[in-house]
């Protein structure tokens, strides 16, 4: 790490969107702490862009405050956090029960809150910026994604409460990913066809997105905000 690089917090790095944020923040400077529960593939992902690896359930208080606390007495700044972690579960609803909807809702919701208010003063002391996760699914669904759909949802509304919160020292804005393509599924000349761009996405958009928005150069008079990605998908009309 150089004496003048920014440093960034990236959760859910071990794979698909998270890794291309690491990868693509990486490039341009900044040191990555890659956060993730998986922990040997979160270190392939540090050892990938020369960042540090810590191995972190965002859904837990400890664990979070214990991330943010290395990363002040190792490096005493703290310039941004990219708060993408997120899991799902697809299950009929007589087949939920509170546990699966509370770890849902702690990882891709209450994390975020936790991150901001461990990371407060360091994030203050930089002029730093926050950027959430959360997904088209905030306006839309599919069957059976209650907690994932709620969880994104709040995301919006916690963006704009940690933006008024935190000013005018921390931005904090959110991406809605519309389909990316992280390599889970097979995609079909179809799925690229029914996207207005012409293409599903990829989880280098999503990156290229969050490195504009954590640049206060480029983004700083953005707050507050939630920017849809998805090659145009949630401005289609559907008749069905």
């Amino acid at each position: 790490m150089s004496a003048s690089s920014k440093v960034v917090i990236v959760t859910g790095a071990a794979r698909g969107i998270g890794q291309a944020i690491c990868e693509r923040l990486s490039e341009d400077g900044w040191h990555v702490v890659c956060a993730d529960i998986a922990e040997q593939e979160n270190q392939d992902t540090a050892a990938l862009v020369r960042g540090d690896p810590v191995t972190c359930d965002v859904g837990n208080e400890d664990s979070v405050e214990a991330l943010v606390r290395l990363v002040a007495e190792k490096y005493g700044r703290l310039d941004g956090i990219v708060s993408n972690a997120g899991i799902n579960r697809f299950e009929p609803l007589s087949e939920w029960t509170l546990a699966h909807w509370d770890r849902i809702i702690a990882t891709n919701l209450t994390a975020s809150f936790l991150l901001a208010r461990a990371s407060e003063k360091l994030l203050r002391s930089t002029k730093g910026a926050m950027v959430l996760m959360t997904s088209t699914r905030a306006h839309m669904s599919e069957p059976s994604t209650f907690a994932y759909s709620a969880s994104k949802g709040g995301i919006i509304a916690l963006t704009h409460s940690l933006a008024m919160s935190l000013r005018p020292d921390v931005r904090v804005n959110c991406i809605a990913p519309g389909w990316i393509d992280t390599g889970k599924y097979a995609i079909e000349p179809g799925d690229h066809e029914q996207h207005l761009v012409g293409r599903v996405g990829r989880p280098q958009d999503i990156a290229a997105a969050t490195a504009f928005l954590l640049d206060g150069e480029q983004s700083g008079f953005i707050t507050g905000q939630e920017i849809v990605v998805d090659g145009g998908m949630t401005k289609k009309m559907i008749y069905v």
